[in-house]
């Protein structure tokens, strides 16, 4: 095993993850800008680093194994947070009211809850604030369990499975919506600091809900149609196993 610079930056990838999950649910909009910023790097590494490896022959048996574990732990390490930082809330709410509104409510909405009254962070969209209710995570999260498991079950038997376009378009939507998400806690948590009301600052928080909803509606979508394809390709191999064709990746 060899720890080249891909693998390096794969590597510090893995140790930056519980970092960004730390920080991301601290109070105080630097800590949360911090997560945003070390995501960003992450998800961008995650290109870099498979890009590298493929133009300079870097490719090994080690990188093989770190840059899926890299992708899922730092899923696995910023969904959660989301979810953390909207329990309580339902997959879809009214907009506060216009006086609440103008008076800065859209930087968090105060939620009596399981966990006690608490500051919340949906996103903000025209037809209403958007959450994140927990059966959106065991979709994703258990999307990507079952098809590490099946990875597995299937090279034990001879079969490679490879990834297919709509999972690589389906891991862009969930980066894509993660950064907005991330940025959003940081920018709401400083609007709240600073009080920031006004035309500009409700139309950046309907933009930034947007393409937060959006990412997550696709990301999901593609959780779903993604699996769906790879069980028509490989599903044989749970009942006929060496029936499936394989692919290289």
């Amino acid at each position: 095993m060899s720890l080249n610079l891909p693998n390096a930056i794969t590597a510090a990838r893995i140790a930056a993850t519980p970092l960004i999950a730390a920080l991301v649910i601290s109070a105080g909009w630097q800590l949360r800008l911090t997560a945003w910023v070390l995501f960003i790097v992450a998800a961008v590494t995650d290109y870099v680093d498979g890009k590298l490896a493929r133009d300079r022959n870097l490719v090994t048996n080690l990188g093989k194994l770190l840059d899926p574990l890299a992708d899922k732990l730092l899923l696995l390490a910023t969904l959660v947070p989301m979810y953390w930082l909207t329990r309580d809330v339902s997959l879809w709410a009214s907009l506060p009211r216009p006086d609440a509104w103008a008076a800065g409510a859209t930087v968090g909405p105060v939620l009596a809850g399981p966990s006690g009254a608490r500051m919340a962070y949906p996103f903000v969209t025209p037809v209403g604030l958007i959450g994140l209710p927990f059966w959106i995570i065991a979709v994703v999260l258990g999307r990507e369990l079952f098809m590490t498991i099946f990875r597995q079950f299937a090279a034990q038997r001879g079969v490679i499975i490879s990834a297919i376009g709509p999972a690589k378009w389906k891991t862009t939507f969930q980066w894509i919506w993660v950064g907005a998400a991330f940025f959003w806690f940081f920018a709401s948590s400083a609007a709240a600091e600073h009080r920031w009301t006004g035309a500009a600052w409700n139309a950046f928080a309907m933009f930034n809900g947007i393409v937060g909803v959006l990412s997550m509606i696709g990301a999901v979508a593609l959780t779903l149609y993604s699996l769906g394809l790879y069980l028509q390709r490989y599903g044989a191999l749970l009942v006929r196993p060496g029936s499936a064709r394989g692919a290289t990746r």
